[in-house]
């Protein structure tokens, strides 16, 4: 055999047993390269003219809105269900955690009250007052006042238990009668009474009631003396000797001790010495009095009152009371607590509810959609890289493998041959 022949014989040897498989190997391994990439690639459509060319751009960017619409069917329809949404809730909305978050924001508008430089806070509490009372008080005590039985009990307790057992003391008598005799009933108001009492009228008919109705010594002194001339005398006195008889009359009152009979008799003065049957009809009267007074006046009354007070001042007191009180910042704990077990029992109750009224609202397959939509071709890739990457790297090299398989038969068959 000469070298021409030995060479054919290694160039057949080598097109029958060595290229197959490789060219296999190789066939496989790019085209399942090639078929991976042209799931995302080209990005974009690639135009000769006005024709596109087939299969550009790539068959992931080509469909991403049917790609959302799947994915956000997938998710909703076997992830995010109405129950699996309502277990995360429960799970979220534990009474610990709805506890903690409430006492943060608790203790977060505390905080933030104290750092308020401008009184904003006591500028919204100083509206919300004067519109309680100026307005909201005002129509909800319309409404309620014309209820028959409005305030009924609370007057009547009132009465029983303050007024019923009410009565004063010495020192309050003793100013009650000095006010008395001093701004009331001072001697020239006495003295001007007795002059506008005694008229020629009054005078003629005490005058004739004396002589009429009286007898013995008593007859005889009306009868001969009479008392007119001595009233007349009285009043002419009282008119022309002002002065004076205005001193004659506090003598009088000081000899007659009326301010210590007066004291005497406001300090014994109850409701509890008058007839059971008087202080029920008193009772009537004061409930039927105040409650009349309400339905006219209370929502007018209330108005006014509500005018005259500066809300905003009183906003500031009552915020800065609040900030420096042990009780707000120990009972912060309870009340958190307390409005957690609230939420718990509403929770359980309306859950299902709100799940169902709060997936239409928060649009979460729409979410999806857009979000997917957003997303560039190139992110997707990256995203599906970053995560089969491995994966697409094996179906590269199965490709390889299986070209090298099929490869292998053919030179079998050629072998056989």
């Amino acid at each position: 055999m000469n070298l021409l022949d030995f060479s054919a014989l290694d160039l057949s040897l080598i097109s029958t047993i060595i290229i197959p498989p490789v060219a296999g190997s190789i066939i496989g391994y790019f085209t399942n390269d090639i078929a991976i990439n042209m799931l995302f690639r080209p990005y974009k459509a690639i135009y000769i003219g006005k024709r596109r060319l087939p299969f550009t751009p790539g068959l992931i960017p080509r469909n991403q809105e049917r790609l959302a619409q799947k994915v956000s069917d997938t998710i909703m329809g076997s992830l995010l269900t109405p129950e699996e949404l309502q277990k995360l809730a429960k799970r979220l909305l534990k009474t610990e955690r709805v506890k903690a978050a409430i006492l943060w924001l608790l203790n977060l508008a505390i905080k933030q009250v104290k750092l308020d430089k401008q009184q904003k806070t006591a500028k919204i509490l100083s509206a919300i007052l004067e519109d309680l009372f100026s307005e909201s008080l005002p129509r909800l005590l319309k409404i309620l006042a014309r209820r028959h039985d409005f305030l009924e009990s609370q007057i009547n307790q009132i009465f029983d238990q303050i007024l019923l057992d009410f009565k004063l003391t010495n020192t309050q008598a003793r100013q009650f009668a000095d006010w008395l005799l001093g701004s009331v009933l001072p001697p020239d108001i006495l003295r001007q009474a007795l002059v506008d009492f005694l008229t020629e009228r009054n005078i003629q008919i005490i005058d004739e009631g004396v002589r009429e109705k009286t007898s013995g010594t008593y007859w005889v002194v009306a009868n001969l003396f009479g008392v007119r001339n001595a009233l007349l005398r009285l009043r002419g006195f009282c008119l022309e000797e002002k002065d004076v008889a205005n001193t004659r009359l506090k003598e009088i009152l000081l000899s007659l001790e009326v301010r210590g009979r007066l004291r005497e008799w406001l300090q014994s003065l109850s409701l509890q010495n008058l007839p059971v049957s008087t202080v029920r009809q008193l009772r009537k009267t004061t409930r039927e009095t105040v409650q009349i007074y309400i339905q006219q006046s209370g929502s007018k009354f209330i108005e006014d009152f509500g005018k005259t007070v500066d809300w905003e001042k009183i906003s500031v007191l009552l915020i800065n009371r609040l900030q420096d009180s042990t009780a707000l910042t120990t009972s912060l704990e309870t009340v958190s607590e307390e409005l957690a077990l609230v939420l718990e029992r509403y929770l359980e109750e309306d859950l299902e509810k709100i799940v169902s009224q709060a997936i239409p609202i928060l649009s979460i397959d729409q979410v999806i959609i857009e979000r997917v939509n957003a997303t560039s071709p190139q992110n997707l890739e990256m995203a599906v890289q970053g995560i089969v990457k491995n994966e697409l790297q094996a179906i590269v090299n199965l490709g390889g493998i299986l070209g090298f398989i099929v490869g292998s038969f053919q030179t079998l068959l050629l072998l056989m041959r």
